[in-house]
Order: C-alpha cells, then structure tokens, then sequence
C-alpha cells in the first residue's frame, strides 16, 4: 500500500489538474507549458498532508486509485464530497487530488490518451486533446531531466501520435495547447507539417479511388501498394 501511495511524490511542472473543478473548469483556458518546478521537499511535505486521503481513495476506489491509475471525469471531485461526506473535507480533497493527478503515473494514463472515467469505473468522456498534450509534454520533461538520452525522438513520436487522434485542424490544435516552449514548438511544427501531408494525400487517395470505380484489390494493384495500405488510407 505505502509502495503504491508513494508514487504520488513525483515533483510536477505546471499540468492540468483535472480532478478539482477550481484548476480545471468545464471550458479551460489556455494552458501554458512552462518550467516551474516544485521543489522535492514542498513536494514531500504536500504528499505527507495528503497521504491520509489518498489512502482513502484508494481503499474506497481501487479501481481509481489503486495499481492502475485512470482518467477522472471532470465533476468527480463534487461526486466524491457528496458520496463520502463524513470521509472527506473540501479542502484536503482538493489538495489529494491535486497530487494525484499530477503523478507520473496518472499523467501516463492520459497521455495515453485513455478515456475519463466516472467512480464506478465506467469510461465516459475522451480527454481533451491539450490535457493529452501537457501530459505528453510533462512527462518527457521529468525523464530527459534524469536522462542522459535524448528523448525527443519518442516525444516527437508521441506528439504525433496526440494530434493525428485528435482530429482538429493545426489551427484548431494550436489555439487549444497554448504556448510550448520553445524546444517543445520546434518538434511540434514538424508534426503538424507530417500530419497534415498524411491527411492531404489520404484525402487525395480517397478521391482517386472513388473515381476509378475499381475494387480495392484492383485499385492497389495499379498502385503497386499493399491492399491493407489502402484500406488504412481509406478509413
């Protein structure tokens, strides 16, 4: 239990809190990716304070809190006061919350790009594409902080990975995720530039076989490009 509980000591940049409604509103604003470490001994003493909550959190909702961390829906917070008044006090749920959702471990589940889920475990909604994002980003940011690797191979991956999911156009993508650094924007303009070169000639393809009026076997073999090719290109 002590094992589990201790991940939540992980030091955090700024990331989205998503549990807490007052860091988190229904229709966030722009987040900003900056540096601002917290240091290990305030992030220690704040992890101490809360440690009794979480164990309750993980003792009520283990399949929340316990071995796999999970997305928390946007609201879970006043569902958690209301269901377990005589457990929890607004306050240092608040501030439990807080620090779960900014362990390494939560912010993996939602760069992963896993849906909310609601206290019964049922998923419910998708995580916005910039708390997606600020994950991604987050977490490269404590690795290459310990690593002597250059990780930005993996978070480029990662990255285009996010924004292909996401479904919005560049513009769209940009004006939700705020401003990266700059290190972070140089990555970023690579993989809105690919994406956007896979989806025009995707787009293109569609077009083409449409018009050919072939079977897609037939359509690929005029190609010269495998039949599963096209039908991924087609999707």
């Amino acid at each position: 239990m002590t094992d589990t509980i201790q991940e939540h000591a992980e030091p955090a940049t700024q990331v989205p809190q998503e549990a807490a409604p007052s860091a988190v509103p229904e229709s966030p604003q722009k987040p900003t990716v900056v540096d601002a470490p917290v240091s290990p001994a305030k992030s220690k003493s704040r992890f101490a304070s809360v440690q009794p909550v979480l164990e309750k959190l993980f003792e009520l909702y283990p399949h929340l809190f316990g071995e796999r961390f999970l997305p928390l829906k946007l609201g879970i917070f006043q569902e958690l006061l209301a269901a377990h008044p005589e457990d929890f006090k607004r306050e240092s749920l608040k501030a439990a919350l807080g620090v779960h959702t900014r362990s390494t471990r939560y912010l993996q589940s939602v760069a992963a790009g896993q849906k909310r889920h609601d206290l019964q475990g049922q998923p419910v909604e998708d995580v916005a594409p910039e708390h997606v994002f600020l994950s991604i980003v987050e977490l490269f940011q404590r690795r290459q902080a310990r690593s002597t690797e250059d990780l930005r191979p993996k978070l480029r991956s990662q990255l285009l990975a996010a924004f292909e999911k996401s479904g919005l156009t560049r513009q769209d993508y940009l004006a939700r995720i705020g401003t990266p650094t700059e290190a972070v924007q140089a990555l970023l303009d690579e993989v809105l530039a690919e994406v956007e070169q896979q989806r025009a000639r995707r787009t293109a393809l569609k077009k083409a076989f449409e018009a050919s009026g072939q079977s897609i076997e037939a359509f690929a073999d005029a190609l010269g490009m495998r039949v599963s090719e096209v039908q991924t290109a087609l999707k």
